[in-house]
């Protein structure tokens, strides 16, 4: 079994599961109809092409740093006489680790290539929601729920030092795909099953929160050690 593990974060990110056009809300964390829209862009594939095998990709989510709700509003204008207000909510300086596991390590490591040269632009949930690099971490020879508790914490070194100085540990959710036996799994309707813009259509899946990942900041270098430096994408 092998995990394909990507760090999404950006400004700002929307993983709406119902939204309408007046408003458009976002989950707390990446839905998993917004994550295969992302490969499926990566990949070059178009709207009507099948997703079968993307939406069979086991899916995770750790979130590594919550983000803050940003509401904020577009005015539409129709015609000079028509206009109105609508409210858009995203999710602002998030950071979530994702996994997608599969027992095809080939597969993954297509996903990887292509998330390193996509076709076609990328982003977190919506058009204005470009992500920050890196994106892809690469593939874990493991279970999606070991990779997720093993990686790295993916907060910049100095965020990490600001938490340290206000609380003696750190909880990050983990929610992943359920599995049939397991019990009281929540239902979720974000398995895509046609990005066709004439007739979208999402399914169900189940959906299990796990207990909270606690960390304590006991040896922090070692547990949280990361090379990830936002200055870098600078020059």
């Amino acid at each position: 079994m092998s995990t394909l593990l990507l760090r999404l974060a950006a400004p700002l990110q929307a993983w709406g599961i119902n939204s309408k056009f007046d408003i458009r809300k976002t989950e707390r964390e990446p839905s998993k109809s917004g994550v295969i829209g992302l490969l499926a862009a990566a990949l070059g594939r178009r709207r009507d092409e099948s997703l079968d095998d993307l939406a069979a990709l086991t899916f995770g989510v750790r979130s590594d740093k919550e983000g803050e709700l940003l509401k904020d509003f577009h005015m539409v204008r129709k015609d000079k006489k028509t206009s109105y207000v609508t409210t858009r909510y995203y999710l602002a300086d998030a950071i979530f680790l994702v996994g997608l596991e599969s027992q095809d390590e080939n597969f993954l490591k297509t996903l990887d290539q292509a998330l390193q040269a996509p076709v076609f632009p990328l982003f977190l949930g919506r058009r204005s929601c470009p992500p920050t690099l890196p994106l892809s971490l690469g593939i874990r020879q493991t279970d999606l729920l070991t990779a997720l508790k093993e990686e790295p914490w993916q907060v910049s070194q100095w965020e990490q030092e600001r938490i340290k100085g206000k609380q003696d540990f750190y909880t990050m959710r983990i929610v992943t795909d359920a599995l049939e036996q397991e019990a009281y799994p929540v239902y979720q309707k974000d398995l895509p099953e046609s990005f066709n813009p004439m007739f979208r259509k999402y399914g169900y899946r189940m959906v299990k929160e796990h207990t909270p990942f606690q960390v304590t900041f006991q040896n922090a270098d070692e547990l949280f050690r990361t090379e990830h430096d936002p200055m870098k994408e600078l020059g």
